[in-house]
């Protein structure tokens, strides 16, 4: 919902984005294999590794270690202006442990969030997968499911540990710009629906036009020019409160974007990328007992997150159709929360519908849908996305959007997002007295739906004994989130073709309509086609 790019390294070597490449530190990616499943049990293993963001990296002269960015300004004779800047800094390899607080070991990768080196501090990272020494792994994701396991028990309230999806080009831009020469290799690319400012080469060209060191972020400057794409924020989160959502942009990325169209300030639903999203954060959505420490979801532990992308005729190239969210933990699986604000249908996944009933309830702006919502979100989960793992802290504001009351100044549904005080995440606080907290993503899968998880049970959050939310909304709807997870909801006694037919811990029709038959797809679901 709120930039990515608030994740800042205040590096002694000064970080910041380069596109030569620079020869004092040697590049070695951290491996960090994944698995790519066509049935349940039937998994192959990807040699697959992890490139840290050109925006963390040391930029030097190409001819020596004089600094090209330090603090938050450019040194303007080696930057006059953004081609001269690409031609004359480099970007050098990384101590992955040693400075940024990042290792991997066995298909877990754990991101420290504050690291104090020899020389320098590190505060969080962003670290995006590899399918090879010079590519980003691409994900196409339309029916198919997304699934990793996650511990969060080391992120308290105003830090943020994001796992998401961008349309990022898969060589970082090598190929399509002559002033790039280090590309994936060297995490260059990057770009989101919030088309931040502060990303320091943009189109193979130094962003120094308009550059301000004196921001309202302390830690980093922000040029002229914006970065944006579609984005699909699989999970952000801490031990208080998680949401998964997609943002959608009227345009497909990367796009460098200026003046109006970045939607900064009082221009946000003018600019070409819907920055708020389409969010379902089980508290903000009235379950205040779903997520968090001895809950539900027990964020004391590591669990399973799976996202599912299911399309309205159920192949790989239909129409994205909703986007839903299954948790595994204890060996048990955990349909998710159902909403229980009023005027929004107790649902426990992402369709249009959703959106358009939770922006009225919420009084939001539907951006999402007037950017074309769910079908155009399919777009780039069809094409191909970049995976980025992180660990941030939020100078804009404090993290209150994800885990506490926001905005702090209102009152109403989907005001309260989580347990935190509206004084927390104050980065200046956290990075001191939260600078060993850290977040670990591992075992990550992807495949047909159904073939990433397994469980013995099926834990399934009742709306029938639906309480009223702290903020005193009500449920409109006591159906079971058993029958609200499916695609195509039951009519007549018989489910629609695609539609949900059984599995453990299901309870609506079994029958599908003329011309489908009921499919096992594993045992906690079935589906007609």
């Amino acid at each position: 919902m709120f930039s990515k790019t608030a994740l800042l390294s205040s590096l002694f070597a000064a970080a910041a984005t380069a596109q030569q490449v620079g020869t004092l530190t040697t590049e070695t990616h951290p491996a960090m294999p994944i698995q790519s499943c066509t049935a349940s049990g039937s998994c192959t293993t990807l040699n697959t590794a992890v490139t840290l963001d050109a925006n963390w990296r040391w930029l030097h002269t190409t001819s020596g270690s004089t600094n090209c960015y330090n603090g938050n300004a450019w040194n303007t004779t080696l930057c006059p202006d953004g081609k001269t800047c690409a031609a004359n800094c480099a970007l050098d390899g990384a101590d992955y442990p040693g400075t940024y607080g990042v290792t991997a070991s066995g298909g877990a990768l754990t991101l420290k969030f504050v690291t104090n080196g020899q020389y320098s501090k590190n505060i969080g990272s962003r670290m995006y997968l590899m399918a090879s020494d010079t590519k980003y792994q691409m994900f196409k994701l339309l029916n198919k499911e997304f699934t990793f396991d996650v511990d969060v028990s080391n992120l308290p309230c105003g830090l943020n540990g994001a796992l998401y999806l961008i349309e990022m080009d898969e060589d970082g831009g090598l190929s399509k710009f002559s002033t790039n020469k280090a590309g994936a290799k060297y995490g260059t690319g990057y770009c989101d629906t919030q088309c931040p400012h502060d990303i320091k080469f943009i189109n193979g060209e130094a962003n120094v036009d308009g550059w301000n060191p004196s921001s309202s972020d302390a830690n980093a400057g922000s040029g002229k020019y914006g970065a944006c794409c579609h984005e699909m924020d699989l999970w952000e989160a801490n031990s208080v409160s998680a949401a998964y959502t997609p943002h959608v942009c009227t345009k497909d990325g990367p796009i460098r974007c200026s003046g109006t169209e970045c939607g900064d300030g009082d221009d946000r639903y003018k600019g070409v990328c819907d920055k708020d999203g389409c969010d379902f954060n089980s508290y903000r959505m009235g379950d205040t007992s779903f997520y968090g420490k001895g809950l539900t979801v027990d964020t004391s532990k590591k669990f399973t997150v799976v996202t599912q992308f299911i399309t309205a005729d159920g192949t790989d190239t239909g129409k994205l159709s909703e986007i839903r969210r299954i948790y595994v933990q204890g060996g048990k699986v955990i349909k998710n929360s159902v909403s229980k604000v009023s005027g929004v249908t107790a649902t426990d996944s992402i369709t249009d519908k959703f959106c358009t009933e939770q922006k009225a309830a919420f009084g939001d702006q539907n951006v999402f849908g007037q950017m074309g919502g769910m079908a155009q979100m399919g777009g780039p989960i069809g094409r191909g996305m970049v995976l980025a793992l992180s660990v941030w802290d939020d100078h804009a504001v404090n993290m209150l959007w994800l885990d506490s009351t926001f905005p702090t100044d209102k009152t109403g549904p989907g005001v309260a997002r989580g347990t935190c005080a509206v004084t927390s995440g104050v980065p200046s606080d956290i990075e001191v007295s939260a600078a060993s907290s850290s977040v670990t993503y591992s075992n990550i899968k992807f495949g047909k739906i159904g073939s990433t998880y397994t469980g013995s049970g099926t834990t399934n959050p009742s709306s029938s004994s639906v309480q009223s939310s702290t903020r005193g909304s009500t449920p409109s709807s006591t159906r079971s989130s058993a029958s609200a997870s499916s695609s195509s909801p039951a009519t007549g006694g018989t489910v629609a073709k695609w539609g949900q037919c059984g599995g453990i811990g299901y309870s609506g029709a079994t029958s599908c309509v003329s011309g489908s038959t009921c499919h096992k797809v594993n045992d906690y679901y079935s589906q007609c086609y």
